[in-house]
This record gives C-alpha cells, structure tokens and sequence, in this order.
C-alpha cells in the first residue's frame, strides 16, 4: 500500500463536486464530447504502469505472483479505451515516485494522493477515486479519538494518515508514532498489542477487518482529508490528457462504478 495509500493535504481544486460520499470515486459533471475515440498518439502501443502491489483492495499481490486490485482494474479499463496495451509491473512505495522519473515505467496508478509536494515532482491526471481516513484499534478498548494521550499510534510510511500522524500527534500529549513501510506491518503490530491504533484509509481498514473481525474495529468518525486518488505522469507528458480522455469515458458509461463496486463492496 506507501500501501501501496495517499499523503499530505491536497491543494487541488476539483472542478466537479465529488457527488458521492468518500470512500467512492468522484464524480464527473463535464464529460469530453470525442471521449469515445481512441486517443491516436498511444492507441496500439505498450503503457507501463507501476502499482505497489501492497495495498489491498487497492493492489495487492496474489500467491501466483500477479498483480490484482482496483488500481489495476483501473489501468486495464483506461488501456482498453485507449486502444493501448497494458503492462502492469510491481514497484514499493517509497520508489514509486523516483523510478517514474527515471522512466522506469510511463505511469504510477497506485492509490496514490493528490499532493502540493507530489505535484511539484509530476503530473496528476484528474482523481478516480477519493478516500477517507479512519481509526482502527480494539472493538471493545478505551480508544477515544476526541482525547488521544500517551498512546502509540501506526500508520504507513509517505502516506496522507502517515503524515497526518506525525503532524498532530508526533510528541504531543505523551503519543509516540510509529510508521512503517506497508500497512500490513503496522496492523501486525495493532494485532500483537504494540500499537493502540492505526490511522488508514478506510478502504484499506474494511479490508483488513474482512479477514480480521473478531476484536478489531473502525472507531470515531471518519476523517475527511481532501483525499483525492489519480494517476500520476512524468511533468509535461501529453499521456495525462490520454488517461484524462478515457477516465471521463469509463466514468461516464459506468465503468469506474462498476470496478468501485467489485472492488470495495463485495
């Protein structure tokens, strides 16, 4: 999941309100009236994307050593539009950024947020998805995310709770923050006790609390962090008005929704 989602706060304005609630992908009122044609400079060649591969439901890493998530349904579904052919590489997240510049790859779609920092290193094409952020600690604990003290909190590494933790909570109030390189480390450490609360994306929470019920659960309301998710590009590539091109498509034929659906709603 850097799971991989997702850091600081967003400086973007989105032209369209998003119409759905957080943890859905944004709506899109001005749609291109050429959307349905294949864009020419792309349609048949080869377009390398990373994911981290890490940050499910997101992308993850099945046991064959593919590759699956919404992010990579995502990338699939744009490719298809755009008549291109997709190559879906995994990339940890903490190189994600770096190895687009160094032309690695084309694009990164990974959970990855809208950021003043991430933009002034590359170019984000408009979101498809936006998040919140949640806590995940003990069902039944004393956590109460209106009085946090003296308490050891998780998240992710260069991630929006990550730095979100650090800001409000890093040597304040008695709080240690602890972060880590992926999401599922840190949940390991709420398991075992060596965490009071992780600080995550909510989809990344209801997922891990899919396959980890007992015990564990979403506490407090959730925090709205102009989360906005989109893909991002090397400065000045024309390739972010190819994907912009066939994002208002498959958001407006119902694609994006559908592949929301699957992924975070079964």
């Amino acid at each position: 999941m850097m799971s991989n989602s997702r850091l600081l706060w967003s400086s973007m304005t989105i032209t369209a309100a998003l119409a759905l609630s957080a943890c859905s992908q944004p709506s899109d009122d001005t749609v291109d009236a050429n959307a349905d044609a294949p864009a020419a400079d792309v349609a048949g060649k080869t377009i390398r994307i990373a994911t981290e591969g890490a940050y499910p439901p997101f992308n993850y890493t099945n046991a064959d050593g593919s590759i699956a998530g919404y992010d990579v349904d995502v990338a699939n579904a744009l490719c298809e539009q755009m008549q291109a052919d997709c190559e879906i590489v995994a990339q940890d997240w903490d190189g994600i950024i770096p190895g687009l510049l160094a032309q690695k790859y084309d694009a990164v779609v990974a959970g990855m947020s809208i950021t003043p920092e991430r933009q002034e290193k590359v170019d984000f094409t408009e979101p498809y998805f936006a998040n919140t952020m949640v806590w995940l600690t003990e069902a039944d604990g004393d956590f109460d995310p209106n009085a946090i003290s003296n308490l050891n909190l998780g998240g992710q590494r260069s991630t929006t709770p990550g730095v979100y933790l650090q800001d409000n909570y890093e040597g304040k109030d008695g709080n240690t923050v602890q972060l880590y390189d992926n999401y599922d480390n840190a949940y390991l450490d709420l398991k075992s006790g060596r965490s009071d609360a992780v600080l995550a994306e909510k989809v990344s929470a209801k997922a891990w609390l899919k396959d980890n019920p007992e015990g564990f659960g979403i506490v407090g309301e959730e925090i709205d962090n102009d989360d906005n998710i989109a893909i991002a590009v090397r400065k000045g590539d024309p390739l972010r008005d190819d994907f912009n091109k066939a994002l208002s498509e498959i958001r407006s034929n119902g694609e994006l929704a559908r592949l929301e659906q699957a992924n975070f709603n079964q």
